[in-house]
C-alpha cells in the first residue's frame, strides 16, 4: 500500500501515463503549496477542464482534497482499514467506490460523472483497480464487480507476468505487487495466472529483484523497474508483501522468524533459482538494513535536497516484515511511527491514516491507541459517518499544523507528504 513523502512533480498532461500507485496520493491531501506559485502539482486542473476542487465533493467520498488523481485509491484503502478493524462503512462510501468502475471492469482514479460510460481514451489504472478489489473483497457483497475486476487484471498482464500502473508500459514492482494482492484477496491462486507466454506473477515480480547483483548493501532489494536497475526501498517493501502472495491487509505476525539476506557468491546466488519466499525474505533483511542505518525509518529526498523520514513507506515496510514473520524487526519501525506519524496522517488525509490502520493491525497492535491517537477515529471522520463503529472513543481529526515536527511540515508542503506510488515520469533510483 505507496503510496511517501516523495518527489513533488508536475501535473502530467490528461492521459500521459501518470501513475499514483500503492500509497498513492495519500498526501496529495497535504498540498504542495510551496514551488512557483501555481496551484497544487497532484491537484492541478487537466487543461480545458474545471478543476474537481472547485466543485462540491461527490457524497460518500473521504478525503476533502481534489479526488482526479487518488479518488479509488484512498476510498480503498479507508474502507479496507475500516473493515478490517471492525467499522462497517457508510453505505454511500461504498456506492461511491462501486460506481466508479467502469463497464470492462477496470477503474480509473476518478470520474466526475460517473453515470456516463468510461471513454476509449479513458486512462484505465490497475493501481487503482487492485485497490479496489482488495476493498471490495473484503467487504462482501460485490462479487460481480470482483470479477469484472479481476478479469480486466488478467486481460493486461504483460507477456513476462508483470503489470504497470498504465496498461501497454513496462511493468514495475510496484504495480505487480498489488495486483497479486487483488489476486489473492478475489480468492485467486496468484501462481496459476498465467500471461501470454505462460510467465505469472512471481515469475514477473521477481524480474525485478536486484538479488545479488550490485553493492553489498543492495543485496535483497528490488527495483521499480528494469530500466535503471537501482535498489528502492519503496518498491523493495511492496515486492516483499507481494512475493507472499499478500495484500494490504496480513494477519498480525505469529511466532518470529530471523530475515535472512541472500546467500551470495560472485554476485549471484548460491542456491541459483530463488523462489519468490526467498525473494521476499531477501528483500526484508533489505528493509531492516536501511531501517537500522537510519533510526527505524526509511528516507525519501528530492534531487539535490537532504533526506526527509518517508513516513508512508516506512509503513509499507512494517507490513512487509509482519508478512514475513519478522514481527521482531516490524515493531521497531512501528515504535518509530506511533512517536512521529500522527501528524503527517493528520496532514495527509484518509489514505494516510489507512496505512497506519493497517501496519498497526499487522503486528497485532491496537490501532485506536496508537501513540496517542486514535487512528480509527480519525480515519472515521475523514469520511461520511459508519454505519456502525465498535470500541471507539472520540478524537479530534481536524487538520492542525500545531506543534508538527520540521521535517513533517517540509515534506508535507515540499513533497506532498504520504505520496508513495510515485508519478511515472521520475526514475526510482533512491535507496
Amino acid at each position: 500500500m505507496a503510496p511517501t513523502a516523495s518527489l513533488a512533480q508536475q501535473a502530467p498532461a490528461p492521459h500521459s501515463g501518470a501513475l499514483l500507485t500503492r500509497r498513492a496520493a495519500t498526501a496529495l491531501a497535504a498540498a504542495l503549496v510551496l514551488g512557483a506559485g501555481a496551484a497544487p502539482a497532484a491537484y492541478a486542473a487537466a487543461p480545458g477542464s474545471p478543476s474537481a476542487a472547485a466543485k462540491k465533493l461527490p457524497e460518500g467520498l473521504y478525503g476533502t482534497k481534489d479526488p482526479q488523481y487518488d479518488g479509488v485509491w484512498r476510498q480503498s484503502l479507508a474502507l479496507l482499514a475500516q473493515h478490517t478493524v471492525g467499522v462497517r462503512p457508510a453505505a454511500s462510501g461504498v456506492r461511491w467506490l462501486v460506481g466508479q468502475q467502469c463497464a470492462d471492469g477496470a477503474f480509473t482514479a476518478f470520474r466526475a460523472e460517473p453515470g456516463k460510460p468510461c471513454a476509449a481514451k479513458t486512462m484505465r489504472d490497475t493501481n487503482q483497480t487492485a485497490a479496489a478489489v482488495q476493498a471490495l473483497a473484503a467487504l462482501g457483497g460485490h462479487g460481480d464487480a470482483v470479477d469484472k475486476a479481476v478479469g480486466w487484471l488478467k486481460s493486461v498482464q504483460n507477456d513476462d507476468g508483470s503489470w504497470s500502473s498504465m496498461p501497454g508500459s513496462p511493468g514495475d514492482a510496484n504495480s505487480t505487487s498489488v495486483v497479486i494482492g487483488a489476486l489473492a484477496a478475489a480468492g485467486q491462486q496468484p501462481a496459476s495466472v498465467t500471461s501470454k507466454k505462460h510467465r505469472t506473477p512471481y515469475d514477473g515480480l521477481l524480474t525485478f529483484r536486484l538479488g545479488c547483483a550490485g553493492k553489498e548493501e543492495a543485496r535483497g532489494a528490488f527495483t521499480f523497474q528494469l530500466k535503471g536497475a537501482a535498489p528502492n526501498a519503496d518498491a523493495t517493501a511492496a515486492a516483499a508483501t507481494g512475493a507472499l502472495g499478500k495484500g494490504f491487509v496480513v494477519a498480525p505476525a505469529g511466532p518470529h522468524t530471523p530475515v535472512t539476506p541472500p546467500a551470495c557468491k560472485d554476485g549471484k546466488d548460491k542456491a541459483g533459482k530463488v523462489s519468490a519466499a526467498q525473494a521476499a525474505d531477501g528483500g526484508a533483511a533489505y528493509l531492516v538494513a536501511q531501517l537500522d542505518k537510519n533510526g527505524q525509518h526509511l528516507l525519501s529526498a528530492m534531487p539535490g535536497a537532504k533526506p526527509q523520514p518517508d513516513v508512508g513507506n516506512t509503513a509499507d515496510a512494517v507490513v512487509a516484515l509482519a508478512a514475513g514473520g519478522h514481527g521482531a524487526e516490524a515493531r521497531r519501525p512501528l515504535a518509530w511511527l506511533q512517536k512521529n506519524a500522527a501528524d503527517w496522517a493528520r496532514q495527509s488525509g484518509p489514505a494516510a491514516y489507512a496505512q497506519l490502520v493497517l501496519a498497526a493491525h499487522a503486528t497485532g497492535s491496537d490501532p485506536r491507541s496508537f501513540g496517542g491517537t486514535d487512528l480509527v477515529t480519525a480515519l472515521n471522520a475523514t469520511g461520511p459517518e459508519p454505519a456502525a463503529v465498535s470500541g471507539a472513543h472520540v478524537q479530534d481529526a481536524k487538520d492542525d499544523d500545531g506543534g508538527i515536527p520540521w521535517w513533517i511540515i517540509g515534506v508535507g508542503l515540499a513533497f506532498g507528504a504520504g505520496l508513495g506510488f510515485l508519478l511515472s515520469g521520475r526514475k526510482r533510483d533512491r535507496v
